[in-house]
């Protein structure tokens, strides 16, 4: 069967279009968030939107995704490989937020997020000149429930930091059947906990929330084949992601 790569799927580079276009709308929102200041006064919009219970939203995000490789004691035994190493790939995030308050400075909130990842695993031998890439190309569908603390409001703005636990399964995945000639096999399901920190901008219609987060996988994902080497010197993966989302709430 013919493997469908994540970048097969949208022939973009979406890479290097995503931050420019998250560096864009951040200048743009910012100027016109200083400009609205001097007309409008100090938390003119945030006292709009402290009046509600709760909002829904869209997410938008860039990610750096990675694994979290531990050897196992058959890496120091083996008389081939020499390394195994994890290798950084970019992917994209859409997602929706539903956001409800809970007092002035705590929120609940459950992201439902469409994720394109990729990640990968670089082995080379002993001799150092031969090199093999496992390539794991994923798309996940994430289920993130967070809570929120954010600080008092200044100027139409607040500072906020986030930790949950987030949910993940990869619809790309058919690791039991496809995988089977490859070098090791990843699971579908993952859990991870995160954390981060934003900044809430109040515009008259819409609040703007750039914020970054880190997610670290609490399983192993690693499905263990006997009969291959390069999954017999591991002893498990976890995953690792780093995302730079742009959140439209309102």
């Amino acid at each position: 069967m013919r493997t469908t790569h994540v970048r097969n799927m949208f022939d973009i580079h979406w890479n290097k279009i995503i931050p420019s276009l998250v560096l864009l709308v951040c200048i743009l929102m910012m100027s016109t968030q200083v400009e609205a200041q001097f007309k409008k006064g100090a938390n003119y919009n945030y006292k709009e939107f402290s009046k509600k219970p709760y909002y829904f939203g869209i997410t938008l995000g860039y990610n750096k995704s990675n694994f979290r490789v531990y050897h196992s004691e058959e890496f120091i035994l083996n008389d081939s490989i020499r390394s195994a190493k994890s290798i950084t790939g970019p992917g994209f995030n859409l997602g929706i937020v539903t956001n409800l308050k809970v007092g002035d400075y705590f929120d609940f909130r459950l992201l439902p997020t469409l994720s394109f990842a990729e990640r990968n695993l670089e082995y080379s031998n002993v001799k150092g000149k031969d090199q093999s890439t496992r390539k794991v190309e994923s798309v996940f569908v994430e289920i993130p429930f967070h809570v929120r603390l954010k600080s008092a409001p200044y100027r139409d703005k607040r500072v906020f930091l986030i930790a949950g636990v987030k949910y993940g399964f990869d619809v790309a995945s058919d690791s039991k059947a496809r995988q089977a000639n490859e070098l090791v096999k990843i699971s579908p399901t993952d859990f991870t906990v995160e954390y981060g920190v934003g900044v809430q901008f109040f515009f008259p219609f819409f609040i703007l929330s750039p914020e970054f987060k880190v997610s670290q996988g609490i399983s192993n994902i690693l499905l263990r084949n006997p009969d291959l080497e390069e999954s017999n010197v591991l002893d498990k993966v976890l995953s690792r992601t780093f995302t730079f989302s742009l959140h439209f709430e309102g």
